[in-house]
């Protein structure tokens, strides 16, 4: 399991596990959260394309989809 802080999403690098149309490397550029201040998803932008995609922030610490950084 990845370890996730999520006071510390913003602007951390991801590499999806399988990636689709050449998007390997994914920049998280926003954090939205509730009212009381608590993650509840991220904005992650491809490196490659600059296509958004938005998920839970949970899901990130799945390392059969995410790992940590950018990978080779």
């Amino acid at each position: 399991m990845n370890h996730v802080n999520p006071k510390k999403l913003q602007q951390s690098k991801w590499t999806a596990a399988q990636p689709r149309d050449r998007e390997k490397h994914w920049l998280v550029t926003a954090v939205r959260c509730d009212e009381s201040g608590v993650p509840q998803t991220c904005i992650l932008e491809a490196v490659h394309s600059h296509r958004e995609l938005e998920i839970n922030w949970r899901e990130l610490k799945d390392p059969e989809h995410w790992q940590v950084g950018w990978q080779a």
